[in-house]
């Protein structure tokens, strides 16, 4: 008995039920009788019923199929289900199926948003990671000028915060901490193309064996630091 109760359990199937959807889907608008709905029409398309009726919901829930009824209505309105018209190619008969595909959709956006926003969230932490270490280097805070360039190299010049940190450094092994400084080098690398830490050391370096070698200066004293600096001004 339990064998065949198993059995039938199994032949039943199951409907995985997107964990996107229980976690927002109040915040797409929908409530708990609406969501339960749709997830029992989710059920109906996946074992191949694709256009239940309000009776067939009700059968599954505690509301009458008047009340289903009202709540598919309600769905379709707010942009969570929809009715799409099919053709049989070969007998030429047309039907009516739900679905689901526009609920998808908006739970992608949210997903999207989410995004947005933890790449946003993660932009503020590097930009106040900046201020902070700006201010520790030149052991003061910054002035309203100081802080509107550096937003400047933010939002205008859309300059990477690791760039800019780098740039930072760079002055600071060249001796020259000041905006106008840092202001060159990021100049100087934008108008190069380079777009990350390892790209600026290389083309650093470039310069710098440019001007030992024109020196004659082949100590290895030069080869000490991990960031290779010249006077950036002079370019």
């Amino acid at each position: 008995m339990k064998r065949e109760s198993f059995l039938n359990w199994m032949d039943m199937g199951s409907v995985p039920i997107p964990g996107v959807l229980l976690r927002n889907y109040n915040r797409i608008g929908l409530d708990e009788e609406e969501v339960m709905a749709l997830i029992h029409m989710h059920s109906f398309l996946e074992t191949g019923n694709s256009f239940p009726t309000p009776e067939q919901l009700s059968s599954r829930m505690t509301v009458s199929s008047h009340k289903c009824m009202q709540i598919l209505r309600t769905c379709i309105q707010k942009g969570m289900l929809k009715i799409e018209e099919q053709q049989d190619p070969v007998q030429n008969i047309y039907s009516e199926t739900y679905t689901l595909r526009p609920l998808w959709e908006k739970l992608i956006r949210v997903l999207d948003e989410d995004e947005i926003d933890e790449e946003y969230e993660k932009h503020r932490e590097d930009e106040q990671q900046i201020y902070t270490i700006m201010e520790k280097e030149f052991g003061r805070p910054l002035s309203p000028i100081e802080c509107e360039t550096l937003t400047m190299w933010l939002d205008q010049d859309k300059h990477d915060p690791s760039l800019i940190i780098a740039a930072l450094k760079e002055s600071v092994l060249s001796g020259k901490l000041n905006f106008r400084y840092i202001d060159r080098i990021l100049f100087e690398w934008k108008k190069n193309g380079i777009q990350s830490v390892d790209e600026a050391k290389q083309y650093g370096e470039k310069f710098r064996q440019h001007r030992y070698r024109k020196t004659g200066n082949t100590s290895s004293d030069t080869d000490k630091t991990d960031f290779p600096y010249y006077n950036w001004l002079e370019q």
